[in-house]
């Protein structure tokens, strides 16, 4: 069977303050496109339809047209909430997905099966897919006490949780003849970050080994990190990264989709098909005069000039360079004073100190630096 991943929409987006509507329909475009010339059988989204949990109502009808243009290429479309996405609001458009042929799960359930989707291909491949949404760590605790497990064991780590949760979704990946997948939104200890995700739900504590995927499994499709790659496990495990760079963070990525071959008798091979419809993010560094020679007109860009600060010089940067979203002074340029504010401390008491910050502030105030001195006496002699 074929399958076409993909994952990190995040419809809605805004970039520095500008919109980037007319590039997600664009980018989302190209990703039906690519599912016709591939004719997959099954579409995972890996989670974060959208960048906010509200969503507007123009990043809605992105996201549900290409939902509904992916269904109709004749495969069948997968798609689970990420941290970005309001769950339970994906869980609420389920009528309205299903009718259409879309599974849409949101948020964890107190029904394990209803995690679990299977189907057969045109071609009689049968496929069985364990399908995670992404867990907080409050909410990992309260899916693991809905699947009846014990007090201690909801005491334990979250990784711990994730992978109790995937054994009790896998338990019949033992059945022979069937293609066994997960997907899920989460990460992987091992991986690359793609410099756009929110950083709390990157750290370590949120972070599982890929140990937590039972060996059985014949591909894992994984989203969240937005930068395409493989992570080593105990079978195939990937990311299909973000089909845009979302921030300039991002501006070295590649982004793509993954088409997957696979099937019950062999390894699953890995293609990723590159998306280029949206705008490229550059960051740029230079002098107005070599910032002048700057042609690109198709990129957003992140300047670092190399001008002494003044008043009127980001204007000047974005005239030159319009799509100039944001603009710096070259740290560079910015001397280091640190060194030279601690070799002035050096040897001098705390009275001493404080009596140069209220000059330094123009505090002449009567009583000031008295009292002052009361509370370090009384301070050190205290201490």
């Amino acid at each position: 069977m074929r399958i076409l991943h993909t994952s990190d929409w995040h419809v809605g987006k805004v970039l520095k303050g500008r919109t980037r509507h007319e590039e997600h329909i664009k980018v989302l475009g190209q990703v039906v496109e690519i599912a016709r010339a591939e004719q997959p059988d099954l579409v995972i989204i890996a989670g974060d339809l959208y960048d906010t949990a509200a969503p507007s109502p123009d990043a809605v009808r992105v996201v549900t047209r290409a939902l509904s243009a992916l269904r109709q290429t004749g495969a069948t479309v997968i798609a689970i909430g990420g941290n970005h996405d309001n769950g339970q609001a994906l869980d609420a458009l389920r009528p309205w997905a299903e009718a259409a042929g879309i599974q849409l799960r949101g948020s964890v359930r107190d029904k394990p099966d209803d995690l679990i989707l299977t189907g057969t291909t045109a071609g009689g491949e049968r496929w069985r897919l364990a399908a995670l949404p992404f867990l907080s760590q409050r909410y990992a605790i309260r899916a693991v006490e809905m699947y009846e497990l014990t007090a201690a064991e909801a005491s334990q780590t979250y990784a711990d949780h994730i992978a109790r949760l995937i054994a009790r979704l896998a338990e019949d990946f033992a059945e022979p003849g069937v293609v066994n997948l997960v997907t899920a939104h989460l990460t992987v200890i091992g991986a690359s970050t793609g410099g756009g995700e929110r950083e709390a739900h990157t750290v370590m504590g949120y972070a599982v080994p890929a140990t937590v995927f039972p060996p059985g499994t014949h591909y894992v499709a994984l989203g969240h990190l937005h930068r395409s790659q493989s992570v080593i496990g105990p079978c195939p495990v990937r990311y299909s990264g973000s089909p845009l760079a979302v921030d300039f963070g991002e501006e070295e990525n590649i982004s793509s989709v993954a088409v997957v071959d696979v099937s019950a008798e062999k390894a699953a091979k890995v293609r990723d098909v590159p998306v280029t419809s949206a705008k490229t993010l550059r960051t740029v560094r230079g002098s107005l005069e070599q910032l002048a020679t700057v042609n690109l007109p198709d990129a957003w860009l992140r300047v670092f000039v190399r001008e002494t600060p003044r008043v009127g010089l980001r204007e000047d940067v974005q005239e030159l360079l319009p799509n100039a979203l944001e603009v710096r002074i070259d740290p560079d340029m910015v001397p280091d004073r640190a060194g030279e504010r601690m070799a002035q401390r050096a040897g001098r008491s705390p009275r001493q100190l404080f009596g140069d910050y209220l000059d330094s502030r123009g505090t002449a105030e009567d009583g000031v630096r008295e009292l002052f001195d009361e509370l370090y006496d009384e301070v050190s002699t205290h201490s």
